[in-house]
């Protein structure tokens, strides 16, 4: 996790998901920094990660539901470097609704 960029004046913790990421431990993140945070940006490269990343964000809908939180997410697109190369990443912004 790293502090990341500014979302309606708010600084979000960015969460990095990738292909072999483990969905439930990335819900678990997901729902911590909700918790601490109330915003959190999961950033995924590629279809792989993309997949973990969307998969988690449901997960932590179910994780915190029971506390009355409902998840929304907004999807965008980021410039991310990876290695000195530019790459597109799909940016999901999770916050409660």
């Amino acid at each position: 996790m790293e502090p990341a960029i500014a979302w309606e004046g708010k600084i979000l913790e960015i969460l990095k998901v990738s292909a072999r990421s483990i969905p439930n431990s990335v819900a678990g993140a997901i729902a911590g920094v909700i918790r601490d945070k109330g915003q959190v940006e999961v950033q995924a490269v590629g279809a792989g990660a993309a997949n973990q990343a969307i998969k988690a964000v449901a997960i932590a809908r179910g994780y915190l539901a029971p506390s009355g939180v409902d998840l929304i997410c907004i999807p965008a697109f980021a410039n991310v470097v990876i290695d000195t190369e530019e790459r597109i990443a799909i940016k999901l912004i999770v916050e409660p609704r």
